[in-house]
Protein backbone atom coordinates (compact mmCIF):
# COMPACT_ATOMS: atom_id res chain seq x y z
CA UNK A 1 0.00 0.00 0.00
CA UNK A 2 1.39 3.51 -0.92
CA UNK A 3 0.77 7.03 1.25
CA UNK A 4 0.60 9.92 0.29
CA UNK A 5 1.42 12.76 2.86
CA UNK A 6 0.85 16.87 1.43
CA UNK A 7 0.94 18.28 4.47
CA UNK A 8 4.34 20.14 5.03
CA UNK A 9 4.26 20.53 8.74
CA UNK A 10 3.54 16.88 8.69
CA UNK A 11 6.01 16.07 6.45
CA UNK A 12 8.98 17.62 8.21
CA UNK A 13 7.83 16.47 11.63
CA UNK A 14 10.48 13.65 13.21
CA UNK A 15 8.12 11.97 15.45
CA UNK A 16 4.94 11.60 13.17
CA UNK A 17 7.36 10.66 10.12
CA UNK A 18 8.87 7.82 12.25
CA UNK A 19 5.37 6.47 13.98
CA UNK A 20 4.19 6.43 9.90
CA UNK A 21 6.63 4.79 8.64
CA UNK A 22 6.92 2.32 11.09
CA UNK A 23 3.35 1.50 10.16
CA UNK A 24 3.18 2.20 6.67
CA UNK A 25 6.67 1.65 4.80
CA UNK A 26 5.77 2.88 1.26
CA UNK A 27 5.49 6.45 2.00
CA UNK A 28 5.44 9.63 -0.05
CA UNK A 29 6.31 12.94 2.14
CA UNK A 30 5.82 16.55 0.43
CA UNK A 31 9.77 16.82 1.42
CA UNK A 32 9.99 19.81 -1.02
CA UNK A 33 7.87 21.92 1.15
CA UNK A 34 5.62 22.97 -1.95
CA UNK A 35 1.59 24.14 -1.58
CA UNK A 36 0.19 21.83 -3.53
CA UNK A 37 -2.87 22.74 -5.50
CA UNK A 38 -4.41 21.83 -9.09
CA UNK A 39 -2.50 19.14 -11.04
CA UNK A 40 0.36 19.27 -8.95
CA UNK A 41 -1.66 18.11 -6.46
CA UNK A 42 -2.68 15.21 -8.67
CA UNK A 43 0.75 14.68 -9.73
CA UNK A 44 1.47 14.09 -6.12
CA UNK A 45 -1.09 12.03 -5.50
CA UNK A 46 -1.43 10.04 -7.92
CA UNK A 47 -0.31 6.48 -7.87
CA UNK A 48 -1.31 6.45 -3.58
CA UNK A 49 -3.80 4.26 -2.37
CA UNK A 50 -4.42 6.36 0.57
CA UNK A 51 -3.11 10.18 2.04
CA UNK A 52 -3.14 12.79 4.89
CA UNK A 53 -3.80 16.09 3.40
CA UNK A 54 -4.31 19.06 5.33
CA UNK A 55 -5.25 22.61 3.88
CA UNK A 56 -5.12 21.48 0.34
CA UNK A 57 -7.93 22.14 -1.75
CA UNK A 58 -9.43 18.29 -2.73
CA UNK A 59 -12.31 18.96 -5.38
CA UNK A 60 -14.26 17.01 -8.14
CA UNK A 61 -11.35 17.70 -10.60
CA UNK A 62 -8.32 16.15 -8.13
CA UNK A 63 -10.99 13.03 -7.17
CA UNK A 64 -11.80 12.56 -10.64
CA UNK A 65 -8.31 12.19 -11.68
CA UNK A 66 -7.12 9.59 -9.09
CA UNK A 67 -9.09 6.46 -9.19
CA UNK A 68 -6.34 4.70 -7.28
CA UNK A 69 -7.26 6.92 -4.27
CA UNK A 70 -9.51 5.11 -1.93
CA UNK A 71 -8.75 6.82 1.45
CA UNK A 72 -8.14 10.44 2.60
CA UNK A 73 -6.90 11.06 6.38
CA UNK A 74 -7.65 14.45 7.38
CA UNK A 75 -4.62 16.07 9.20
CA UNK A 76 -6.22 18.68 10.91
CA UNK A 77 -9.96 19.69 11.73
CA UNK A 78 -11.21 21.64 8.98
CA UNK A 79 -13.49 20.36 5.79
CA UNK A 80 -13.88 23.77 4.04
CA UNK A 81 -11.27 22.24 1.44
CA UNK A 82 -12.71 19.39 0.89
CA UNK A 83 -15.75 18.49 -1.53
CA UNK A 84 -17.38 15.65 0.61
CA UNK A 85 -20.30 15.58 -1.80
CA UNK A 86 -17.62 14.83 -4.54
CA UNK A 87 -16.13 12.11 -2.66
CA UNK A 88 -18.29 10.83 -1.62
CA UNK A 89 -19.52 9.83 -5.23
CA UNK A 90 -15.99 8.93 -6.14
CA UNK A 91 -16.39 6.10 -3.48
CA UNK A 92 -13.84 7.33 -1.18
CA UNK A 93 -13.79 7.47 2.69
CA UNK A 94 -12.44 9.40 5.08
CA UNK A 95 -10.61 9.45 8.03
CA UNK A 96 -10.93 12.01 11.03
CA UNK A 97 -10.97 12.30 14.66
CA UNK A 98 -12.58 15.62 15.65
CA UNK A 99 -11.92 18.05 18.89
CA UNK A 100 -7.70 17.22 18.53
CA UNK A 101 -6.62 20.59 18.73
CA UNK A 102 -9.26 21.88 20.64
CA UNK A 103 -7.01 23.13 23.80
CA UNK A 104 -4.20 24.77 21.71
CA UNK A 105 -7.39 26.62 20.04
CA UNK A 106 -9.19 27.53 23.01
CA UNK A 107 -5.55 28.78 24.82
CA UNK A 108 -5.63 30.72 22.04
CA UNK A 109 -8.01 32.44 22.32
CA UNK A 110 -7.60 33.26 26.22
CA UNK A 111 -4.05 34.85 25.08
CA UNK A 112 -5.57 37.18 22.39
CA UNK A 113 -8.27 38.30 25.53
CA UNK A 114 -5.77 38.97 27.38
CA UNK A 115 -3.24 40.60 25.16
CA UNK A 116 -6.15 42.91 23.64
CA UNK A 117 -7.79 43.69 27.00
CA UNK A 118 -4.28 44.97 28.07
CA UNK A 119 -2.85 46.38 25.07
CA UNK A 120 -0.05 44.60 25.54
CA UNK A 121 0.96 44.53 21.73
CA UNK A 122 0.82 48.69 21.96
CA UNK A 123 2.72 48.68 25.18
CA UNK A 124 5.48 46.85 23.89
CA UNK A 125 5.59 48.72 20.74
CA UNK A 126 5.96 51.42 22.54
CA UNK A 127 8.84 50.16 24.94
CA UNK A 128 10.56 48.88 21.75
CA UNK A 129 11.07 52.59 20.30
CA UNK A 130 11.77 54.11 23.55
CA UNK A 131 8.48 55.96 25.24
CA UNK A 132 7.85 54.44 28.49
CA UNK A 133 4.16 55.10 29.81
CA UNK A 134 1.18 52.70 31.56
CA UNK A 135 -1.79 51.78 29.26
CA UNK A 136 -4.55 51.25 31.77
CA UNK A 137 -7.00 48.23 30.23
CA UNK A 138 -9.41 45.80 31.58
CA UNK A 139 -8.79 42.20 33.11
CA UNK A 140 -10.43 39.07 31.68
CA UNK A 141 -12.37 38.45 35.13
CA UNK A 142 -16.04 39.44 35.49
CA UNK A 143 -16.29 40.29 31.31
CA UNK A 144 -19.38 38.54 29.44
CA UNK A 145 -17.56 36.54 26.90
CA UNK A 146 -19.65 35.39 23.71
CA UNK A 147 -18.86 31.73 22.61
CA UNK A 148 -20.53 31.21 18.49
CA UNK A 149 -20.48 27.85 17.96
CA UNK A 150 -19.80 25.72 20.86
CA UNK A 151 -18.92 22.90 19.57
CA UNK A 152 -14.82 21.18 20.55
CA UNK A 153 -13.30 24.10 21.23
CA UNK A 154 -15.97 26.62 22.06
CA UNK A 155 -17.28 24.47 24.62
CA UNK A 156 -13.39 23.90 25.82
CA UNK A 157 -12.93 27.70 25.75
CA UNK A 158 -16.20 27.91 28.03
CA UNK A 159 -14.72 25.76 30.57
CA UNK A 160 -11.39 27.24 30.30
CA UNK A 161 -13.15 30.19 31.46
CA UNK A 162 -15.00 29.26 34.57
CA UNK A 163 -11.67 30.50 37.10
CA UNK A 164 -12.01 33.96 35.65
CA UNK A 165 -15.45 34.17 36.28
CA UNK A 166 -16.70 35.49 33.18
CA UNK A 167 -20.34 35.09 32.52
CA UNK A 168 -20.61 33.19 29.57
CA UNK A 169 -22.80 33.20 26.78
CA UNK A 170 -23.04 31.29 23.95
CA UNK A 171 -24.76 30.26 20.64
CA UNK A 172 -25.20 27.27 18.57
CA UNK A 173 -27.71 25.62 15.95
CA UNK A 174 -28.22 22.89 18.67
CA UNK A 175 -29.95 22.66 21.90
CA UNK A 176 -26.90 22.67 24.44
CA UNK A 177 -29.42 22.84 27.72
CA UNK A 178 -27.69 20.20 29.86
CA UNK A 179 -24.04 21.65 28.78
CA UNK A 180 -25.23 25.00 29.79
CA UNK A 181 -26.63 23.90 33.20
CA UNK A 182 -23.74 21.62 33.82
CA UNK A 183 -21.16 24.37 33.54
CA UNK A 184 -23.28 27.43 34.35
CA UNK A 185 -23.31 29.54 30.92
CA UNK A 186 -26.06 30.71 29.31
CA UNK A 187 -27.47 29.85 26.18
CA UNK A 188 -29.13 33.14 23.92
CA UNK A 189 -29.56 34.28 20.07
CA UNK A 190 -26.96 35.53 18.41
CA UNK A 191 -28.64 39.14 18.66
CA UNK A 192 -28.19 39.17 22.43
CA UNK A 193 -24.83 37.88 22.71
CA UNK A 194 -23.46 40.23 20.38
CA UNK A 195 -25.30 43.21 22.24
CA UNK A 196 -24.33 41.98 25.86
CA UNK A 197 -20.44 40.74 25.08
CA UNK A 198 -17.46 42.20 26.03
CA UNK A 199 -15.85 39.76 23.88
CA UNK A 200 -16.74 37.64 21.30
CA UNK A 201 -15.18 34.46 19.91
CA UNK A 202 -16.13 32.96 16.61
CA UNK A 203 -16.27 28.77 16.82
CA UNK A 204 -17.66 28.23 13.59
CA UNK A 205 -17.17 25.64 10.20
CA UNK A 206 -17.46 27.39 7.22
CA UNK A 207 -20.31 26.86 4.70
CA UNK A 208 -22.86 28.62 2.42
CA UNK A 209 -24.54 29.03 5.74
CA UNK A 210 -21.00 31.00 7.70
CA UNK A 211 -19.95 32.29 5.21
CA UNK A 212 -19.68 36.61 5.03
CA UNK A 213 -21.28 36.13 8.66
CA UNK A 214 -20.21 38.89 10.54
CA UNK A 215 -21.67 41.62 8.00
CA UNK A 216 -21.30 45.25 8.50
CA UNK A 217 -24.62 45.14 10.30
CA UNK A 218 -23.73 41.70 12.53
CA UNK A 219 -20.34 43.59 13.76
CA UNK A 220 -22.51 46.87 14.04
CA UNK A 221 -24.15 45.23 16.75
CA UNK A 222 -21.48 45.17 19.12
CA UNK A 223 -20.62 47.26 21.40
CA UNK A 224 -18.07 49.73 21.16
CA UNK A 225 -15.89 48.67 23.66
CA UNK A 226 -15.86 45.14 22.66
CA UNK A 227 -13.37 42.88 21.12
CA UNK A 228 -13.38 40.30 18.30
CA UNK A 229 -11.53 37.07 17.97
CA UNK A 230 -11.59 34.84 14.79
CA UNK A 231 -9.68 31.31 15.28
CA UNK A 232 -12.25 29.70 12.83
CA UNK A 233 -12.08 30.73 9.05
CA UNK A 234 -11.43 34.23 8.01
CA UNK A 235 -14.35 34.36 5.57
CA UNK A 236 -16.76 34.16 8.12
CA UNK A 237 -16.14 37.84 8.98
CA UNK A 238 -16.02 40.79 6.35
CA UNK A 239 -12.81 42.24 6.70
CA UNK A 240 -13.58 45.31 5.26
CA UNK A 241 -16.78 46.38 7.53
CA UNK A 242 -14.11 45.13 10.35
CA UNK A 243 -11.59 47.38 9.60
CA UNK A 244 -14.00 50.69 9.11
CA UNK A 245 -15.47 49.62 12.62
CA UNK A 246 -11.58 49.45 13.74
CA UNK A 247 -10.92 52.83 12.38
CA UNK A 248 -14.42 54.50 13.69
CA UNK A 249 -13.35 53.27 17.38
CA UNK A 250 -16.78 51.65 17.13
CA UNK A 251 -14.82 48.42 18.14
CA UNK A 252 -12.26 48.49 20.80
CA UNK A 253 -10.11 45.41 19.13
CA UNK A 254 -9.99 42.23 16.89
CA UNK A 255 -7.96 39.46 16.64
CA UNK A 256 -7.34 36.95 14.04
CA UNK A 257 -6.07 33.61 13.34
CA UNK A 258 -7.38 33.38 10.13
CA UNK A 259 -8.15 35.11 7.29
CA UNK A 260 -10.47 35.06 3.91
CA UNK A 261 -6.71 35.14 1.89
CA UNK A 262 -4.05 33.85 3.79
CA UNK A 263 -1.34 35.34 3.92
CA UNK A 264 -3.40 38.34 4.33
CA UNK A 265 -3.07 41.09 1.75
CA UNK A 266 -4.64 44.10 3.54
CA UNK A 267 -1.66 46.24 5.26
CA UNK A 268 -4.26 48.79 6.17
CA UNK A 269 -6.19 46.28 8.39
CA UNK A 270 -3.19 44.63 9.61
CA UNK A 271 -1.29 47.62 10.80
CA UNK A 272 -4.22 49.23 13.14
CA UNK A 273 -2.96 49.35 16.48
CA UNK A 274 -5.99 47.86 17.72
CA UNK A 275 -5.94 44.92 15.25
CA UNK A 276 -3.52 41.69 16.38
CA UNK A 277 -3.01 38.95 13.80
CA UNK A 278 -1.12 35.78 13.69
CA UNK A 279 -0.08 33.32 10.96
CA UNK A 280 -3.13 30.52 11.45
CA UNK A 281 -1.17 29.16 14.45
CA UNK A 282 -4.22 27.58 16.76
CA UNK A 283 -3.43 24.37 16.53
CA UNK A 284 0.29 24.84 16.18
CA UNK A 285 0.86 24.14 19.98
CA UNK A 286 3.51 20.62 19.87
CA UNK A 287 1.04 19.03 21.97
CA UNK A 288 -2.42 19.57 19.32
CA UNK A 289 0.67 18.37 15.92
CA UNK A 290 0.94 15.84 17.80
CA UNK A 291 -2.85 14.36 18.33
CA UNK A 292 -3.42 15.47 14.99
CA UNK A 293 -0.77 13.74 13.39
CA UNK A 294 -1.42 10.69 15.42
CA UNK A 295 -5.23 10.68 14.52
CA UNK A 296 -4.54 11.56 10.58
CA UNK A 297 -2.32 8.02 11.04
CA UNK A 298 -5.39 6.27 12.58
CA UNK A 299 -7.57 7.68 10.18
CA UNK A 300 -5.92 5.52 7.43
CA UNK A 301 -7.29 2.74 8.84
CA UNK A 302 -10.36 3.93 10.66
CA UNK A 303 -12.33 5.58 8.43
CA UNK A 304 -16.10 5.75 6.58
CA UNK A 305 -18.33 7.82 4.38
CA UNK A 306 -17.16 11.22 4.63
CA UNK A 307 -20.69 12.94 5.03
CA UNK A 308 -21.21 10.32 8.17
CA UNK A 309 -17.66 10.51 9.48
CA UNK A 310 -18.55 14.79 9.95
CA UNK A 311 -21.67 14.74 11.57
CA UNK A 312 -19.95 12.33 14.28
Amino acid sequence: MRVAVTSRSFSRHPVLRRELLARYPNVTFNDEGVTLTGQALIAFLRGHERAITALEKLDADVFGALPELKVVSKYGVGFDMIDLDAMTRHGIKLGWTGGVNRRSVAELVIAFAIMLLRHLPAANAEVRSGTWRQHIGRQLSNCTVGIIGCGHVGSDLAILLQPFGCRVLIHDVRDLTEFCSRHKVESVSLHRLLGESDIVSIHLPLDSITRGMFSSERLGLMKPNAILINTARGEIVDEVALKFLLKAGRLAGAAFDTFSVEPPRDMELLQLPNFFATPHIGGSAEEAVLAMGRAAISGLEAFGDPLVVVKS
